[in-house]
């Protein structure tokens, strides 16, 4: 039997938002558990299934709290942290599993064996519709501990074009920005599919068929459930999304958000884009899809299969 090739870190990638030279001084544990999204592609939701599973159905989690965005540069400067190192030394001295969270693509990322690593993807259009969005409601406290704290790389976050269409085209032309980039995001996983450390979910899989896909995710986790329990049942409601919703704040910090942390969770709907992206917007986006990730990568990406 062949050996196993893993990926190695091929590059940093530091901005506004992102700073990947962190993950240079991590140590993993052999149970830790890494969610990567392209932002806006059910990253927290992920989050919320795998803390559910690992406490059985317990309430009042404080998901942001425990599973920490490890490459977000805020995190570290923050008044919490104050440095790298306190933030590295307050997730070495959790004693749960360590959840972690990261929209890095693959090649800015230090990858483990030791570890499991769960990728969400989504429709590109319903990623960027709901990034419109979320780009769209950030406070201005938030663009200014964004810009304006130590250690930025590159240009200051903007707000965003005033329409989606505006937004999308330049989203797309710019791969992902002024966010991380996109394709290259969906393509790097997609890429060590194979691995036996990682495991790729569909947002339109969670939508379609939630048990299904946490028994999958338990089952990957090696975490036993038993779908006759009472655990089980919380755990299905606690990750539904009007349960999510309600209980923003146990996902989300109060002060990054217009209308605080409920406004983060929309409508958790796929095809919004629908109603406003022309048929000529969608045949650009889909033979970009095509282009850049290949017939079979671009066809689970737009549905799941």
């Amino acid at each position: 039997m062949a050996s196993i090739v893993w990926p190695e870190k091929e590059y940093e990638l530091q901005d506004h938002h992102s700073d990947s030279t962190i993950w240079n001084e991590f140590q993993f544990r052999n149970d830790d558990v890494i969610i990567s999204t392209y932002p806006k592609s059910g990253t927290t939701w992920m989050q919320q299934i795998v803390f559910q599973l690992l406490f059985n159905g317990k309430e009042d989690l404080q998901v942001h709290k425990m599973s920490l965005w490890l490459d977000f540069r805020l995190n570290a400067s923050s008044s919490r942290y104050g440095s790298k190192e306190k933030l590295l030394q307050a997730i070495e001295n959790q004693t749960q599993r360590r959840v972690l969270k990261t929209h890095l693509p693959l090649g800015a990322l230090v990858f483990s064996p030791k570890a499991k690593y769960i990728f969400v993807g989504r429709d590109g259009r319903d990623a960027v519709w709901s990034l419109y969005n979320h780009h769209s409601n950030y406070t201005d406290e938030f663009y200014d501990r964004l810009n304006n704290s130590p250690g930025r790389v590159g240009p200051p976050l903007q707000r965003p074009q005033p329409t989606f269409v505006e937004y999308f085209h330049s989203w797309l032309e710019k791969d992902g920005a002024p966010f991380v980039p996109f394709f290259e995001n969906i393509r790097s996983w997609w890429n060590v599919r194979h691995l036996p450390n990682v495991l790729l979910i569909h947002y339109s899989q969670l939508k379609r068929d939630l048990p299904r896909q946490i028994e999958r995710i338990a089952q990957f986790l090696d975490i036993a459930v038993d779908r006759s329990s009472a655990e089980w049942n919380d755990i299905l409601e606690h990750c539904s999304f009007d349960y999510m919703k309600i209980n923003a704040n146990k996902f989300i910090p109060d002060d990054t958000f217009i209308g605080g942390p409920s406004s983060f969770f929309r409508r958790g709907t796929n095809d919004s884009w629908k109603h406003i992206l022309t048929k000529e917007n969608c045949q650009r986006y889909e033979e970009k899809a095509q282009s850049e990730l290949g017939a079979e990568a671009a066809r689970w990406l737009a549905k799941g299969a």
